[in-house]
């Protein structure tokens, strides 16, 4: 059929690669600095707290939630989820991981304009992610070329919101790593390295993200701009 062919593969081909070369690398990575604990011996619980008070973040609630790496930071309801394995490990990886997601709340006490902004497109790309390929595909089935472009507009939203999200998680991993050095809960060179390296691993699968927006985006412009060309 016309909006799935051989070229789409094309395009997504390095995005696909991309993808799970950063979803391996991030497991890689976390099951080594999983199993190394921290000289403090906090969990990532304990270390949230801590960080919490040095940062006179009193207002955060701190809860467990199932699955691995699910960790995340809510700022409507001011509540940082972490998955088990964070909660009650206390290894590298698990404070690395904590710590991150307090820079999000960090984040949000600062009225961080990247954060706000990706907050701000949240309900536009879950709208337009749906109704894009949809005009698209109407669009292109009716000759009307006009209402395709609207559909690539809308679909748009996914990439504007994969590069909105790279400097928030990269300024989150920046935080975090500077608050557990300033804290003094990460101590040695070792364990800053094993932070540094968890934290850069998650930000090649922000990286990869954008680049699948980016691809879809560019293969509907190009089957769009094709069916243009030949009316």
């Amino acid at each position: 059929m016309f909006y799935f062919n051989p070229q789409y593969l094309l395009y997504m081909a390095p995005a696909i690669i991309a993808m799970m070369a950063a979803q391996w690398y991030v497991k890689s990575t976390y099951n080594k600095w999983g199993k190394i604990p921290t000289s403090s011996r906090l969990t990532g619980e304990q270390a949230t707290q801590r960080l919490i008070s040095i940062g006179g973040l009193h207002d955060v609630e701190i809860q467990q939630i199932q699955g691995q790496l699910t960790d995340n930071y809510d700022p409507r309801k001011k509540v940082l989820s972490l998955s088990p394995g964070v909660y009650q490990g206390n290894s590298v990886a698990s404070l690395a991981i904590a710590a991150h997601e307090l820079g999000h709340a960090l984040q949000d006490k600062e009225n961080y304009f990247p954060l706000r902004l990706r907050s701000t497109l949240v309900p536009a790309v879950n709208i337009g992610s749906t109704l894009g390929w949809i005009l698209i595909v109407i669009g292109l089935l009716i000759n009307a070329i006009g209402l395709a472009w609207l559909g690539v507009i809308a679909f748009s939203g996914g990439a504007l919101f994969a590069l909105a999200t790279l400097p928030v998680e990269l300024n989150a991993s920046s935080r975090a790593k500077q608050l557990l050095r300033d804290s003094g809960i990460i101590s040695s060179s070792e364990e800053a390295r094993g932070v540094n390296n968890v934290l850069n691993a998650a930000a090649l699968t922000y990286v990869a993200s954008l680049l699948t927006a980016v691809m879809q985006l560019l293969y509907w412009i190009s089957i769009v701009s094709g069916r243009g060309r030949r009316r």
